[in-house]
């Protein structure tokens, strides 16, 4: 190759290298929590089990209730659906300065890019986990998209998944409604945002539509044959009419 060429390539290749370095620290100063979830090792974070990210330095104790929790969450996950068909990592906090490091906030956990959780301290049980869980597990199994669900039916199932006491009776109860739904449901994330933010009965509502119709349908068995419809091209609103 002669010489001005080598320069040439040696400029480009420099250029291009800055760039993705430029890429890179940008989506890791605006979504730590994607490149958490990407590294959990560049944020402090160690494996305790296979897909099982935590904080260095916890006491055996600690250990003990990480464990205990995936245990449990991914039992009501699997209760629910079968089988688990999701692999998500979870990045698991103990404190909160761990939490903010990696991009949390105020929620007691997240989904992430539909294949990571993030649970706070305060969302270190298994009703959470198995709430952020349900989200990834529906999405894999929407090939689809996610979009093809609306989000109030995606946050519904997942409060019947993690069986919330906070927003369902008991499922010894014919009718598991707390809150009855008193008009339509957000459809979009950010309508979902909006209006839990400023109703507290926003999970009980979509909780209520989606126990419903589960009981009505056959349980887990309607919802896999949903998702079977929605794959093949049927559009939601065909399928599923709010009672």
């Amino acid at each position: 190759m002669p010489k001005k060429s080598r320069k040439l390539w040696t400029r480009i290749l420099a250029v291009l290298t800055a760039l993705l370095a430029v890429a890179i620290a940008g989506v890791t100063l605006a979504y730590p929590s994607v490149a958490a979830t990407t590294c959990p090792g560049c944020y402090g974070l160690t494996e305790l089990e296979e897909s099982v990210y935590t904080e260095d330095g916890l006491t055996d104790a600690q250990k003990r209730q990480v464990e205990q929790v995936v245990r449990e969450a991914r039992q009501r996950v699997t209760g629910f659906y079968g089988r688990q068909t999701s692999s998500p990592s979870l990045l698991i906090c103990v404190t909160e300065a761990c939490y903010e490091r990696i991009g949390g906030g105020k929620e007691r956990g997240i989904a992430v890019l539909n294949r990571a959780v993030m649970l706070s301290p305060r969302g270190l049980n298994a009703v959470i986990a198995s709430h952020e869980m349900s989200h990834v597990e529906l999405h894999t199994r929407l090939t689809s998209g996610a979009e093809a669900v609306p989000q109030w039916f995606d946050e519904g199932l997942a409060v019947v998944v993690s069986d919330d006491a906070r927003y369902l009776a008991p499922q010894t109860q014919p009718d598991r409604c707390l809150t009855e739904p008193s008009g339509p449901l957000p459809t979009t994330l950010e309508e979902w945002l909006t209006a839990a933010s400023k109703d507290a009965g926003a999970y009980a509502k979509s909780a209520c539509q989606v126990s419903r119709w589960l009981h009505d349908n056959g349980q887990s068995a309607g919802l896999l044959t949903l998702i079977d419809r929605l794959n093949a091209g049927e559009p939601f609103t065909a399928i599923v009419t709010p009672t």
